[in-house]
Order: structure tokens, then sequence, then C-alpha cells
């Protein structure tokens, strides 16, 4: 018996790795997530929802077909940043509406060899020259490191709700997208096969018909199916884990650092650790295109999203965090600068770093002896350390340069040393390129929700987005105006 049943996981574990798709992507192309002071590191992954029409299923569903087996004329129909944090506490999704303008960096796809050398234009272009592409350009825009991608098509979407067993959504009003097909009475419905990507795919449906509200929607599929997935009922049913793992390794394209089951279940795990009511869902927030008023641009307070996440900033916690270091945080300077001097030791990947802050240092006033080198070996955090009877020294050194008195560690060694971090990769004040992000503006304007929100419904649009006959309506009206059309699910 044991040996059946090992024989049995053996053979499943090889038709589940057989049904992954990888692709390889630039080593560092998105960047590289920073460690924690324990040494944890964040998970950053782009979720690439691709409108590729290359097979049969994706041909039916999209509405038309696709010749070409690669990402060549695809376009990134969703993307999602998904960052958990390094000590797997809380999660962000963060969405980037299709409709971004942005640069797009030189890319060239080795699986089509389809290259650019750059060019200004919609955000979700950049997949035609591979998923790689598409990861480079999301970083550049946010600065967000990303070293992981899980993409899937059409057919996918419908495969993962049909193998969680559908997903219960809930709509405000009668809606009938003509667009995406989607028709749904006013209430809830579980969602399965077609339904469920008529649901995602609607940007006609819901707030004001743009891809905006498009992505407000998917944040509600997606929370519900997690809501799904993490019930007793479906984690303890053996033949539903195995539908749903099946069916996600056969729906998803990945990175190669995510290309086998082994790696695939360790992101589960980890994603499985955060609970629902941690697990933020956010929209970039965008301003109209100054040249294109159906395009939009990220808006002033993305930044503040932006940073949030690359300092791996919760944003369930309702701001209450500290949103910038308290003077007592600070250590307090008790030595005139000229009586000071240091060692600046760059222990990041950047070069030149420890020349900058000596310079800043020495135009501060510091001693001129202070001098510079490379860090035995790279440090995720900024500290300084002092010798004996040097306190006073040191914490005038870290008040110059906003650095926290708990970066503070006392040496055997005579001297101030200040070793420059992965936490500090540019400007010449820690405390204004790596003090924590201000939550309240993260969320300002992003339509924020947490994943337990089972109660909230999706707002269908009040405005006539959708037409039947040439009639422009409100989604709602044509609903009452196909009553001879079956709606998408009872």
């Amino acid at each position: 018996m044991v040996l059946v049943t090992a024989g049995a996981g053996a053979w499943l574990y090889e038709h589940l790795n057989g049904n992954i798709k990888s692709v390889a992507i630039d080593d560092g192309a998105g960047g590289k997530e920073k460690a924690d002071a324990f040494g944890r590191t964040p998970i950053n992954v782009l979720v690439i929802g691709s409108d590729g029409r290359n097979n049969a299923a994706d041909c039916k569903l999209g509405g038309g077909c696709g010749s070409a087996s690669s990402t060549v004329g695809h376009n990134a129909d969703v993307e999602m940043v998904v960052h958990v944090s390094a000590d797997r506490s809380n999660a962000t999704v963060m969405s980037i509406p299709r409709d971004t303008m942005t640069d797009v960096p030189a890319c060239k796809d080795p699986d089509s060899s389809q290259s650019t050398v750059g060019y200004y234009g919609q955000i979700n272009s950049a997949l035609q020259y591979g998923p790689a592409c598409q990861v480079k350009t999301v970083h550049q825009l946010t600065g967000i490191p990303i070293d992981h991608f899980v993409m899937l098509d059409f057919s996918g979407v419908v495969k993962m709700s049909d193998a969680v067993g559908g997903v219960s959504v809930c709509v405000s009003d009668n809606v009938y997208d003509t667009y995406s097909h989607l028709k749904l009475s006013k209430g809830t419905h579980t969602l399965k096969g077609d339904a469920a990507l008529e649901f995602v795919r609607s940007r006609h449906g819901f707030g004001d018909g743009s891809d905006l509200g498009r992505t407000v929607s998917q944040h509600l599929f997606l929370s519900a199916m997690i809501r799904k997935f993490k019930s007793a009922g479906t984690l303890a049913d053996p033949a539903k884990v195995y539908s749903l793992a099946d069916a996600a390794t056969k729906a998803l394209t990945v990175d190669d650092g995510l290309g086998s089951v082994g790696k695939l279940v360790g992101l589960a795990t980890d994603l499985n650790k955060v609970p629902s009511k941690r697990m933020t869902f956010t929209t970039m927030q965008t301003g109209a295109d100054p040249t294109n008023a159906n395009r939009v641009v990220p808006a002033a307070a993305a930044k503040s999203l932006f940073a949030a996440i690359v300092n791996d900033q919760s944003l369930s916690d309702d701001g209450k965090k500290k949103t910038s270091a308290s003077p007592s945080a600070t250590a307090a300077a008790t030595v005139p600068a000229s009586e000071v001097t240091a060692q600046v030791e760059n222990g990041t990947t950047t070069s030149g770093r420890a020349s900058v802050i000596a310079n800043a240092l020495i135009a501060k006033g510091f001693g001129s002896g202070t001098s510079t080198g490379n860090a035995p070996q790279q440090s995720s955090k900024t500290t300084i350390t002092y010798g004996p009877g040097q306190k006073a020294q040191a914490q005038t050194l870290a008040s110059a340069l906003g650095v926290p008195a708990s970066h503070l560690t006392q040496g055997t060694t005579a001297g101030v040393v200040l070793v420059i971090g992965g936490d500090w990769t540019t400007g010449t004040s820690y405390s204004s390129s790596s003090a924590p992000a201000d939550t309240h503006a993260a969320v300002s304007d992003a339509h924020a929700q947490t994943a337990d929100k089972a109660k909230t419904c999706a707002k269908v649009s009040p405005y006539k987005t959708v037409e039947i006959n040439g009639v422009p309506m409100t989604p709602t009206q044509a609903y009452a105006a196909a009553s001879n059309k079956k709606d998408s699910a009872p």
C-alpha cells in the first residue's frame, strides 16, 4: 500500500509539473526585493491577464482568433502587483489600469525575437515583447521590485473558477454589459465558466464604464475566490485540492523561478498565511492623460502607494503605523560636526554611494578625514557603529543624515563607521528617501478594500455605457431591454 501510494503521488507530481509552462525573465529586470532586519524578504509577483486568443477555447471566449503561439500582438488586459510582506502577516494587491500611459523600456522577447528600442505608449502593450518586458515596464513605472510573474488567459479564468466550485459575487442592480455579454439580476450569484470570465472582463457594466471600474469588480471577484479557497471545505477535500492544482498548473504561465509544483506550492503556502482581513486590494491612482482624454497617467498620490509597497508597509492597518520618524527616534546631535570624522562604507549594489554620502557630510562641515570604502559584505540595513566613548559623535552623524537611533550600535574598535544598506540606495538624507510612506495617502482614491468584505456588491454603472441596436443606455436599462436573453448565472 505504501508503494502504491508513493507511486501514485509521484505520478501526480510529475503530471502537475508537466502542466506548467515557464518562461525565463532577465535577471534583475524587475529589481530585487529588500530583506528586512531579520533577513526575510517580501514577495512581489506581477499577475498578468492576457487577451491572447491562440487556441480554440480562447478564440471562442474572446470572440476572435490569433495565430501566433507567442505573446506577439497580445496585450495585458489585467495587471496586478501582488505584494506579500516579509513577515507574511499582510498582503497588498495593486491593479494598474490597462489604459495607463508610460515609457516602455527597450526589450527583446527571446521566444519570438520581437524587440523594441523603447517607446511611450499604453502599459498593456509591453506584453507584445514578452512577459519579461511587462515585468520590466511595471518595475520602471512603480519602482517596485518584481522578480516573479504569473500569466493566465481567458480559458484560464474559466478553469480556475470552475475548479473552486464557482465564485460568489453580488451586483448592486440589474446589469447587462453588451460588450462582455455579462447579464445578471440584482443580488448575489455564483459564477462559473463563461459567466466568471464575462464578469472579470466587464468594463462597461461597472463604475464609469472605463477600466477603473473593472479593476474594482475584479478585486471583489478575487476576494471571493480567496475566501472560497481558504474555506475548510475546499482545503480539506483531496479531490477539490487536486482539481485546483490541475486547473492552476494548466492555466498558468510563470517565470522559471515558479516553474515547478514545489515552488508554486511554496507561493500558495505563503499567501495562505495572510488572513483575509489583512489582504488589501487597491487600484493605482490615476489622472487624465493631458494629450488623450481616453488614457490615464499615474496621479501624484500613486507615489505614496508605490512607496508603501516598496517599504513593505501594510495598508490594512488604517494608517495606525507611524508615517515618519519622530524626534525621539532620531539620535540627537551633541558634538559639533567639525569634531566628527566617519568611515563611510557602501553596503549596497549601487556603485558610488559611499562617495555621495561622504561628500554630503563634508559639505555639512564634518571632518575632512571622513573617508570611503566598500563594506565587507552587502547589508540590507543602514547602520552606524561607534567605538567606546564615541556615542555622541555617532549621534551627531545620525542626526545630520536622519538615521534613526535604533540603527546605532556600540562596537569594540575605535571610530565611527557608517554602513549604507540596501534600505538607502538614493539621496543624501535617510529620512527623506527611506522613511515610511504616508499610508493614508497611499490608499486615498485607491478604492482600497480588504478581502474579508463578503457583503460588498459591485456597483453597476449609472451611465449610458452600453447600447442595443445603436441606442445608448445604462447597463440596467439594457437588462430590461434584453428580456429575451438568458442571464449569465441563476
